[in-house]
């Protein structure tokens, strides 16, 4: 269809996703552009700056905010209204019979979702949407409610005496957390608001839950592989798939019903140096002085949090790349990720790309809706080919204000350890060969001095959650968060025992370069580690993020088996 002057729609236009495809499209010269968000600021700001993008631009950029699963009056500029919601019993109640209940006409006309797409919200005149591109990423917005937490804290209720809990709000939280009713109640509101305000074309960019990868999938929620929370992501996903499926197959609503469906790391949005943020707030810096180093055997010592560590006057700084939604990354985290055999990455661009053309009539062979088995949008030679030039600049940034190795915001703490764990070896012995040469008692010792002489790095590791197990096995340093109840599942573990490990892996993954270094020049094997790309036997500096992408590959069995 054309769309040149329609009225278009992008939910979660804010995002990495949502501004690239109003970049696509602006050049259509639709009549208007509604840019909507989650928060108001978040909208002003992306359309001040496709305005100042498209000053030429005939198309009128407005911009919508708020929380399309609420209704329209319980918006709030101040702060994201859900909570608030549930606080307030009356509200609450009024919320499960949105869910829950029949649709009628008053859910359906109170609903921000059904006004911004017909027009009746704030000052959008009336006008309904033509082209509705759906970016927010619902999946995650349904399942990240967790009715696994909200269902263990009822259970818990139970030991207590009726007088000292409030069933009625105890079961009235659980049964709005409730995912499957949220998300047919959203795909109700959303099918019957297009199709009274005559919406021609319903494009979803959706989500697998996994990037692509399946149930080996190494970065989840806790040591579970993967989370509950995630498999329910991905669970929601699938199932608003098939619910948009069913609404392709409907009469009298859009006649362009398709969905587009990355299955890689989208990125990226930003690359730099600055104070690194999770939800929002910086983390805070904290240190561990050998000297008050406790022990490993004192259950005391061992808690999630406490008091532990000493709080500097400073935040956590560092290079980052900036992957919109999944958040911040380090240059190691960012290089594993994207390894050849991980969840590699696509870019918003691409999406924004198919997801015009499939508007406007072309066939990308990436709609879901049109082949659900065979049209996922995987990792593309763009976003290699430009992961090449992020590493560079992030070692361009990293060369004038340290190395960058993990955050914890990717998790869980496993995958930081090994990061952290394979910087110190790089700290230390730089090359492959080299840190196989010392007994692992020989380089236990030299990785704890590292650690015992550069408090700027002890620093970096236990300010984001993350302790270090000394070399004698007894004793630890720690910040106040814990996030690991184990070496294996998230210290730093600097005891021969762990070395002797490393060396194993080592030995291994300098076998593997010496075997596709030394004759077989064909496309057989995927040359992960760089020296096998580099046709250089010798080349063999231990690259961390590489190498932990190496071994989450072979080692952790966490790579992609469908390409």
């Amino acid at each position: 269809m054309d769309i040149q002057g329609k009225h278009v729609l992008i939910l979660g236009g804010y995002g990495l996703v949502g501004r690239a495809v109003a970049r696509e499209i602006l050049p259509h010269r639709p009549a208007r552009l509604v840019i909507a968000s989650l928060r108001k600021a978040e909208a002003e700001e992306a359309v001040q700056q496709l305005k100042a993008e498209f000053p030429d631009s005939p198309t009128q950029i407005l911009p919508a905010w708020g929380d399309v699963f609420l209704r329209a009056e319980w918006q709030r500029e101040d702060i994201l209204p859900r909570k608030a919601v549930l606080a307030d019993p009356e509200a609450r109640g009024r919320l499960i019979d949105d869910i829950l209940g029949s649709l009628t006409d008053e859910i359906l006309a109170s609903s921000l979702l059904y006004q911004l797409i017909t027009g009746t919200w704030g000052n959008l005149g009336g006008l309904p949407a033509h082209i509705v591109v759906d970016c927010m990423n619902t999946a995650t917005v349904v399942a990240y409610q967790d009715t696994y937490t909200t269902a263990r804290h009822l259970k818990a209720q139970l030991a207590k005496s009726q007088a000292e809990v409030d069933w009625h709000a105890e079961v009235e939280h659980l049964l709005a957390s409730l995912y499957i009713p949220q998300l047919v109640r959203h795909v109700q509101i959303f099918h019957a608001a297009m199709k009274r305000a005559g919406t021609q074309a319903y494009v979803k960019v959706g989500t697998s839950g996994t990037g692509g990868m399946g149930l080996n999938i190494p970065y989840t929620h806790g040591e579970e592989k993967p989370s509950r929370v995630l498999m329910s992501k991905a669970a929601v996903a699938g199932a608003q798939t098939l619910l948009t499926y069913l609404m392709a197959r409907t009469p009298d609503g859009p006649t362009v019903v398709k969905e587009i469906k990355p299955t890689a790391m989208i990125g990226w949005k930003q690359i730099g140096y600055g104070p690194i943020k999770r939800h929002g707030r910086p983390y805070q810096l904290y240190d561990c002085p050998p000297e008050k180093a406790v022990s490993v055997h004192d259950k005391a010592n061992l808690t999630p949090q406490g008091d532990f560590g000493e709080k500097q006057d400073s935040v956590l700084e560092a290079v980052y790349i900036n992957t919109g939604e999944n958040g911040l990354f380090a240059a190691a985290e960012f290089a594993m990720i994207t390894a050849l055999g991980q969840m590699e990455s696509v870019t918003a661009e691409e999406i924004a790309h198919n997801v015009v053309w499939e508007i406007m009539g072309g066939n990308t062979g990436k709609d879901v809706i049109a082949a659900l088995d065979g049209a996922t949008m995987g990792p593309t030679y763009r976003a290699a080919y430009l992961r090449g030039a992020a590493i560079k600049r992030l070692r361009q940034l990293e060369a004038e204000h340290g190395e960058s190795v993990a955050f914890e915001i990717l998790g869980p703490p496993r995958l930081s350890k090994l990061l952290f764990e394979a910087h110190l070896l790089k700290r230390v012995y730089g090359t492959i060969d080299k840190a196989l040469e010392p007994t692992p008692e020989e380089a236990a010792a030299a990785l704890e001095a590292v650690v015992r002489e550069d408090a700027q790095l002890r620093q970096k590791i236990l300010s984001v959650g993350i302790p270090i197990l000394l070399s004698d096995g007894e004793h630890m340093l720690r910040g106040p968060i814990l996030k690991a109840e184990t070496a294996e599942q998230g210290w730093v573990d600097l005891t021969p025992a762990n070395i002797a490990h490393w060396q194993q892996r080592l030995q291994m993954l300098l076998d593997e370069i010496r075997l596709q270094t030394g004759g077989d020049t064909s496309s057989r094997y995927d040359r992960i580690y760089p020296a096998t790309r580099e046709w250089d036997a010798n080349a063999l500096a231990i690259s961390p993020g590489e190498l932990v992408g190496w071994l989450l590959n072979t080692e952790e069995r966490g790579f992609r088996f469908k390409r």
